[in-house]
């Protein structure tokens, strides 16, 4: 487990928290808050859940980028691999691990691809923690935070082209990102449940109970909304979580 520390031009910007997760279970250290044990592949942080997507095929988002340094230099990441700040990796919170992602910083137009190895930033409006390699390649380094563009290119492959081996990439076929809703808690108990939906059910008419079933544990999870793109659903959870429903968070609809 590693903490993140985002850096800017006078190294004042605010720590990010990264999670090592291994073998699906989140171990806590004395700097960071108590984790939750998994369900599934999920993760909380901050009483946060976290649902990392199980395919990244037509996912782009903007928002902030972030880099992290020498700190962290030799830690382990949330895939168990130790991290360089050297070499061209990132963070992401739901991206699935190994997936190459092309990053565009929208304030110069430059761009560079990295492959999702760790978790996080948990910083309001971050989308991706990059290395120092990373960051030199955007032109971001001194400024530490700015907005960019990132598209997921596929799990990358090599192959041998005119006597070259290359690496290629599976692209995703469009941005559409499937079928994503909100969920705003998970119960164990159906009434806690039953009371959530009939809140939501006041302002939002397609408020439902989902069971989930995780080994002899049995959970209810309330969910409202039907979106086609991950960012429209990240934006209607704000929206939730501005209202009064604090833990409300976009996840995929087969979950």
């Amino acid at each position: 487990m590693r903490r993140s520390q985002t850096y800017s031009s006078v190294m004042s910007s605010p720590y990010r928290l990264s999670l090592t997760l291994i073998f699906f279970v989140l171990v806590a250290c004395s700097s960071t808050p108590p984790p939750s044990k998994q369900k599934g592949n999920s993760y909380t942080v901050y009483g946060k859940r976290y649902y990392p997507l199980s395919s990244a095929t037509g996912f782009s988002q903007r928002g902030l980028a972030s880099w992290y340094g020498r700190k962290f230099h030799g830690r382990l990441t949330s895939n168990g691999e130790r991290y360089n700040m050297y070499g061209r990796t990132a963070a992401h919170k739901t991206l699935p691990f190994n997936t190459y992602v092309r990053v565009k910083n929208l304030r110069n137009g430059k761009k560079t691809v990295v492959r999702i190895n760790d978790r996080g930033p948990f910083v309001r409006g971050r989308i991706i923690d990059l290395t120092l390699t990373a960051a030199n390649e955007l032109g971001m380094a001194e400024e530490g935070v700015v907005p960019v563009r990132i598209e997921a290119l596929g799990y990358a492959r090599k192959k041998r082209q005119a006597g070259k081996v290359v690496r290629v990439y599976e692209k995703p076929a469009s941005y559409e990102l499937g079928d994503f809703t909100i969920q705003v808690g998970a119960f164990t108990e159906r009434e806690n449940a039953l009371r959530l939906r009939a809140s939501l059910s006041r302002k939002y008419r397609n408020a439902t109970v989902k069971v989930f079933d995780q080994g002899s544990q049995r959970f209810y999870r309330v969910r409202v909304g039907q979106y086609s793109r991950l960012t429209e659903a990240e934006a209607a959870a704000e929206r939730l979580q501005e209202n009064g429903f604090p833990n409300a968070i976009a996840v995929a609809s087969d979950r």
